[in-house]
């Protein structure tokens, strides 16, 4: 089988981590948004996870928000793991340096598994999320939180547009995101039961589209393409793409938008006593019905369309 191809370099993204641990929670906002919301949908689940691990720790958000909830009690031992040993360092806990691309627990040998905003950088991530599925025990539990969809569009478009202009031609400066139906599709061939995937769309306003990139600059999460343009934008192309932006994605205010799309992962490990679709021709009441529609035979024409309707 040949192998995914390597999209991400893996040894730089590393090395930004290491370079944004010191500062990461000045501009942690969105891990900690993650993990208020990990934490609310573990709240709901009146369960007992004995052994948790979280992948993509970073500055122990999802700890610190467990700490706080009433699902605490729930959590057993919680271990943290991340690319990146600086983000772990001077704080207390089991923590292990780890790619989440080469696993190391055992099969069926934990409970929970959660990774927020860290999955995105993997250049497997079927392969990533089976590991995880193997290392769950049968009906454990992943949480996962990547970025998606239109994820930094408006920084997209401004950098695409403003280099083609200025230099005949733009490199790949922002990676891409998996919408919902490929992230829903990544859980279903990881082999997980009972998948689901809820977006969580956040637009962040800035003063000037600088403070977006210095953000990105400190959550870690800048440019780790292996095929990235090897030149640093010039100046020139730089203040052709915040002016591009400030014209395009401005508020009456002056402040420019930033879109990031969270996509919630939620995935059990499969085993017998889950709840299963029912077999074909079992329902007990038809669509029809259910809908209070009225049925027609095949081929014949609908009445006017209702108000409520959507047209494509």
């Amino acid at each position: 089988m040949n192998a995914p191809p390597r999209l991400f370099d893996r040894d730089l993204h590393r090395r930004r981590l290491d370079r944004a641990a010191p500062g990461f929670g000045a501009a942690g906002f969105l891990k900690a948004r993650a993990a208020a919301d990990a934490v609310e949908r573990l709240e709901a689940i009146l369960r007992s996870f004995p052994l948790a691990v979280d992948l993509g720790a970073r500055d122990g958000a999802f700890a610190h928000a467990l700490a706080l909830s009433d699902a605490a009690p729930r959590i057993g031992a919680l271990i943290e793991t991340d690319l990146s040993a600086a983000m772990l360092a001077g704080r207390p806990g089991l923590r292990a340096q780890m790619d989440e691309e080469r696993l190391a627990f055992a099969d069926a040998s934990l409970d929970l598994v959660v990774s927020l905003l860290a999955l995105h950088w993997s250049n497997d991530t079927p392969g990533a999320l089976i590991q995880i599925r193997r290392a769950l025990k049968p009906d454990g539990l992943f949480l996962g939180a990547i970025l998606g969809g239109a994820t930094l569009t408006e920084l997209r478009q401004s950098l695409t547009e403003a280099e083609a202009e200025l230099s005949g031609g733009a490199g790949p400066r922002i990676s891409p995101f998996a919408d919902t139906f490929d992230a829903a599709g990544l859980l279903q061939r990881s082999g997980f039961a009972l998948p689901v995937v809820d977006l969580d769309r956040v637009t962040v306003r800035y003063a000037h589209p600088l403070k977006l990139i210095a953000d990105l600059r400190a959550m870690g999460e800048t440019n780790a393409l292996t095929d990235r343009a090897r030149r640093p934008l010039s100046r020139a192309v730089l203040a052709r793409a915040c002016a591009i932006y400030a014209e395009r994605f401005s508020d009456p205010d002056g402040r420019v938008r930033a879109t990031f799309d969270i996509l919630t992962l939620t995935g059990w490990a499969p085993h017998p006593d889950q709840q299963q679709p029912l077999k074909p021709g079992s329902a007990k009441m038809r669509l029809a019905d259910a809908l209070g529609a009225q049925e027609r035979p095949a081929g014949e024409k609908a009445g006017p369309r209702s108000k409520n309707s959507i047209t494509p």
